[in-house]
């Protein structure tokens, strides 16, 4: 992990500044915009809609389980991490902008381009996140984390801002674009593919990457499949981590529902408007954004595991409120609760991950943090969307994120962080003395 001394400011801002671009992608696509509107609009109703949304979002869950492990053994094998990076960017951002083409009734059309976008989203993430331990000091790698999450709830509301004032909310949107065909609302997947190309060209510019090319005469692709059965095998002596991330595989999972449908539920359950549902998308990033940028501070002082846990706690309660209450006024507060414990939630378990990774294998090793994040990302949706189909109830389908918060909970309390920080100091054979972890 990098020491004070050559903490790089520029790099760190770089950094946080592709979460920052990405964020337009999840605050519109996937959770806010373009899901709601797939269930209002392209989809026959919303009860058909959000079942068929579900499946799409647990395609490309999926997808990233068993990919993400492989492409990160390879990135970290040959040095692709930025190249890798660059085409994961540039896969979403296509897939992003031919979302606007997709007109009511196109759903398969919707849903490939969707899952495409998704995927690459996913796979950009696993990179970007490999590289933490190079650019965060030891003892900030909690706050450093939080900024990254809180610059990206910055992004995705002055993108959702945008979407608001020019495309969506005007009775003459900007461009001259139709509101009867849904073409205003189309556009925003246009917004978000120039924002997320432009805001990440910092980080392919001043993150530097630290290439380990592969023996020669080795077939890199090979060589990436021996490294990650070796990792699979040696995993097992950082315990720690194994213990942490099959806990992340519950919680993270209720996450993933959660931003998937936590706008598909507002509009379908109590009737909210595009407009409402945008503004709630632009409360909602003020208060994860909060949240990640002060918690990740606990995060320092406290240690991540305390901090996912508090976060936890936070919204199972906030989503009991949230679906038993038929008051629009209570599920707003928790609605804003949610978002508050969200953003920690995700910037504490990367930072926890980071204090866990030995030295030399970001990229694998978050590669698995990847997959504990999607083995099972399809359950979730997929329980949800049916559970509405056979209920007929939203209700009942979005109470499944509370199982998987408290089992997350529940396997968390036995993740010794000081124990897993001392098995990846041991595992750094190159740098004896090293903290890795604040």
């Amino acid at each position: 992990m990098t020491s004070s001394s050559s903490y790089d400011r520029r790099a760190v801002f770089a950094w946080s500044m592709y979460d920052f671009a990405n964020s337009s992608f999840t605050t519109l696509v996937v959770t806010f915009i373009y899901a709601t509107y797939f269930t209002k609009a392209i989809a026959p109703d919303e009860l058909t809609g959000t079942t068929m949304w579900s499946r799409g979002v647990a395609i490309a869950a999926l997808a990233v389980a068993l990919l993400s492990p492989i492409l990160g053994a390879l990135a970290d094998h040959g040095g692709y991490r930025k190249l890798f990076l660059f085409i994961a960017t540039a896969v979403a951002v296509t897939g992003s902008a031919f979302l606007f083409d997709v007109q009511p009734g196109q759903v398969m059309l919707a849903l490939v381009w969707f899952v495409v976008a998704d995927i690459a989203f996913e796979m950009g993430i696993v990179f970007y996140n490999a590289y933490l331990p190079d650019i965060a000091p030891a003892e900030k790698i909690g706050r450093i984390s939080g900024y990254g999450w809180a610059l990206g709830y910055v992004g995705g509301l002055l993108a959702m801002a945008i979407a608001m004032v020019g495309f969506v909310n005007p009775e003459d949107p900007w461009f001259g674009l139709s509101r009867e065909s849904g073409e205003n609302v189309r556009a925003t997947n246009l917004l978000v593919a120039g924002w997320f190309a432009f805001f990440s060209i910092p980080i392919f510019l001043w993150v530097k990457e630290k290439r380990r090319p592969s023996a020669p005469g080795k077939n890199p692709l090979s060589a990436s499949f021996n490294q990650l059965r070796e990792t699979l095998g040696t995993v097992r002596h950082y315990r720690e981590i194994v213990k942490f991330l099959v806990a992340r595989l519950f919680y993270n999972d209720g996450l993933v529902t959660l931003f998937a449908f936590g706008g598909i539920y507002a509009a379908g359950t109590f009737g909210f408007s595009f407009e409402e549902i945008m503004v709630l998308g632009v409360v909602l990033n003020i208060a994860a954004g909060l949240g990640a940028f002060a918690l990740g501070f606990l995060d320092d002082l406290l240690g991540g595991k305390r901090t996912i846990q508090i976060s936890l706690v936070g919204l199972i309660l906030a989503g009991v409120a949230a679906i038993l209450t038929d008051d629009r006024t209570i599920f707003w507060t928790a609605a804003i609760v949610m978002g508050i414990f969200s953003g920690p939630n995700q910037a504490a378990s990367r930072s926890l991950m980071g204090r866990f990774v030995p030295r030399n294998k970001e990229n694998e090793f978050f590669g698995l943090f990847a997959f504990s994040g999607k083995a099972t990302a399809f359950l979730g949706p997929l329980l949800l969307g049916e559970l509405t189909r056979v209920f007929a109830s939203q209700r009942v389908g979005i109470a499944t994120i509370l199982l998987f918060f408290l089992a997350g909970l529940l396997i968390l309390l036995y993740v010794d962080e000081a124990a897993g920080m001392a098995a990846a100091d041991r595992g750094d054979q190159g740098r004896p003395g090293e903290k890795s972890g604040g």
